[in-house]
């Protein structure tokens, strides 16, 4: 995929995600806003109605008091009797005392003719013993059983004259405050962006990692093509030389081409092996046969062919294999393989005058083989990739080494099936060092 092609999508779904995000935000705001209005409604509401019944329930009172000065048949005329000392309290002021069973029946009857069917409670105030003497509990649509609530303490007016008051408990209503945004409102949305963000950030990562293998794996392919077109070529020299029938009477230059032939061809099968194995690997079919192995032997094994390459570098590598256990239980060819694969990235990547050193220590349960050169060194962000498939570390205008990139990731697979690990340290100029460990038998 194209860079310009992947910029694109990115670009595209980073305004839909902006696009989600401001359709929530205005969604919300267009919510509250809705909420806000509502609230306000339900405020006016409520002082409206409050309102109402306030007037109904004074209108209510001043009838009851004048009724009561008509019952006692006092002339005089009292003037704003009804007061309201709290949003469900009222006193009324009287000249004299009144039963409390004839003051109910009267609040019932003018209640029930002015509509008002709420649940209220009485007092009297008693000048002679400056207390309240409370009446029932009146429950005008039965709601509730009246022998049953415990009296509401009435508020006692600071006044020595006769008055009664009248409360109603349900009616302890203030305005309903402004409620805030529910939690549920604001965590849905968070929760639904979250995921949108995952998904974005998930979407970009998978491209950028397709667009990096389909890198690499066009770098695999044109490395493969060169590595076996070179012995490819070489071969089909060598053959035409030995076609021609004058090369029998020149007997070593026949064993020359043969030995040449045999060469290419051993190292064209081992570039196929190694894209065979990475096959086996990744489909999980690695068949490991476990014999106990001499890491030892292998490892002496695995260097004695490399003796020739640097004789003609004058390269060195020094073997110090102090480990006093080092028998592992493991696949002989695959371990042989691994230890082969870092002497050659040694070898490789070791300058013009490579310095390898291989050493092997052991404890009770595990041995640690590391193989040291004094190379080019990796830099640090390449330390986490040199494991990947297809992966090759940058060299610069340094173009001889070669490779497909698969050694160390089979390294890193055959390890892993073999319960071990491996571990690289690396500076630029410095050199690297690879430590394999490998449990113990």
């Amino acid at each position: 995929m194209r860079r310009r092609s992947i910029g694109t999508i990115v670009l595209l779904a980073v305004l839909s995600v902006i696009g989600v995000l401001l359709t929530q935000v205005l969604w919300l705001d267009q919510l509250l806003s809705v909420k806000r209005e509502q609230e306000q409604l339900q405020i006016e509401q409520h002082v409206a109605e409050a309102k109402q019944f306030n007037d109904r329930v004074t209108i209510a009172l001043t009838d009851v008091t004048k009724r009561i000065l008509s019952i006692n048949q006092d002339p005089s005329n009292l003037f704003d009797a009804v007061e309201q000392k709290r949003p469900n309290y009222f006193a009324v002021t009287m000249n004299d005392t009144i039963h409390p069973y004839l003051l109910e029946q009267l609040l019932k009857q003018e209640f029930e003719r002015r509509n008002i069917l709420d649940d209220f409670e009485y007092g009297i105030y008693d000048c002679f013993t400056d207390s309240i003497v409370y009446g029932n509990y009146v429950s005008l649509n039965d709601s509730v059983r009246t022998d049953t609530v415990a009296h509401t303490e009435l508020q006692k007016l600071d006044r020595d004259g006769h008055y009664f008051g009248v409360l109603f408990p349900r009616r302890d209503l203030p305005p309903p405050p402004r409620s805030q945004a529910s939690a549920f409102t604001w965590i849905f949305p968070a929760i639904v962006t979250l995921i949108v963000f995952a998904f974005l950030a998930y979407s970009v990562w998978t491209i950028l990692r397709q667009k990096k293998l389909g890198e690499m794996k066009n770098d695999f392919i044109g490395n493969m093509t060169h590595e076996l077109k070179t012995p490819i070529s070489t071969i089909a020299l060598s053959s035409e030389v030995l076609a021609d029938p004058g090369i029998v009477n020149e007997p070593d230059r026949l064993r020359e081409y043969a030995k040449i032939i045999r060469t290419e061809n051993e190292r064209l099968r081992i570039q196929v092996e190694r894209v065979l194995q990475l096959s086996t690997l990744e489909s999980g079919e690695l068949q490991l046969k476990k014999t106990a192995v001499d890491m030892h032997k292998v490892i002496a094994h695995a260097a004695e062919a490399f003796t020739l390459q640097l004789r003609e570098t004058n390269g060195t590598m020094e073997l110090d294999l102090a480990a006093k256990s080092f028998t592992v239980e493991g696949d002989a060819v695959h371990l042989h393989n691994v230890v082969f694969n870092l002497l050659d990235n040694a070898v490789k990547y070791g300058g013009d005058t490579p310095r390898i050193a291989v050493t092997t220590v052991s404890d009770r349960v595990a041995l640690r083989v590391s193989v040291s050169d004094n190379g080019i060194g990796m830099k640090r962000e390449h330390l986490k990739l040199i494991f990947d498939r297809f992966y090759r570390v940058p060299t610069g205008n340094i173009h001889n080494v070669k490779g497909f990139g698969l050694g160390l990731h089979h390294v890193q697979q055959i390890i892993k099936a073999h319960g071990g690990l491996i571990e690289v340290a690396s500076e630029p100029g410095k050199g690297s060092t690879f430590t394999v460990e490998l449990p113990l038998m």
